[in-house]
């Protein structure tokens, strides 16, 4: 079983660039986009085979999330169930009858970290969130996570120290995620791969110069371990600021 996630940076955009060219060559079977920035309407975008789920954010052309999945599932739900963060269309958990799919768009902590104490509070509900739902049946969990975890995760370290997304703070949740039962999945086939990023910024040729981040995920459950065949980041793909990021499990 094939998912994908991609943060397409503007779905409506993602499209001028071959996003469905791109939706049908990678021929997964669950397909988790990130900032959509979209509302309800705007795009008519439908793939044979597939129903789709979308999380809009309140604010016009903002953050945002959707599912595509060959797979009808047994329940959806929009949010974390917190009021707080369930206004900007960050999460859609799919309920399939062996685990809980969860895509999400984790909040930036922006420049100057105006938003760190935000993200603080985001991380220990969502976690709670995720633990709610392990104690029920597995988790995969992926998205744009909006953090490097390790120095190998980013290509200047020592320089973006204090920037948002490679805080101390941010860093620490990740550590806390994992070591509370589950699994980074292209660090366990890939521990100790450098170099490989899925996220660069638009400016200074960082894509062309490769001085990216891995910022996007997949996690899972730790019981899932035995059943997790690969995962893949595909920075060949172009058509947004991310690239698609992959995971193969037998389930």
């Amino acid at each position: 079983m094939k998912f994908i996630s991609w943060n397409v940076n503007g779905i409506r955009a993602c499209c001028q660039k071959g996003f469905c060219d791109i939706f049908e060559q990678l021929d997964a079977d669950f397909f988790c986009l990130q900032e959509t920035k979209m509302q309800e309407g705007q795009l008519d975008l439908s793939f044979i085979g597939y129903q789709s789920y979308w999380n809009y954010a309140e604010k016009k052309g903002y953050s945002g999330t959707a599912i595509f999945t060959r797979h009808t599932p047994l329940s959806v739900a929009y949010g974390i169930g917190v009021d707080e963060h369930d206004h900007e269309g960050r999460v859609i958990t799919l309920e399939m009858p062996d685990f809980y799919l969860v895509t999400v768009y984790t909040p930036n902590s922006q420049d100057g970290l105006k938003r760190l104490d935000y993200r603080m509070t985001w991380e220990r509900d969502f976690q709670d969130y995720l633990h709610k739902l392990d104690a029920m049946k597995p988790v995969i969990v992926c998205g744009d996570m909006n953090v490097a975890h390790k120095e190998i995760d980013i290509k200047n370290p020592q320089a973006n120290r204090r920037n948002a997304g490679f805080t101390d703070e941010e860093r620490e949740q990740f550590t806390r995620l994992l070591d509370s039962g589950f699994i980074d999945t292209f660090r366990h086939f890939y521990p100790d791969q450098a170099n490989i990023y899925s996220w660069w910024s638009y400016r200074f040729r960082a894509r062309e110069n490769n001085a990216g981040w891995r910022i996007d995920y997949f996690v899972c459950s730790e019981r899932l371990k035995e059943h997790l065949k690969d995962a893949t980041i595909h920075t060949e793909i172009m058509g947004s600021d991310h690239c698609p990021v992959e995971l193969t499990i037998d389930l």
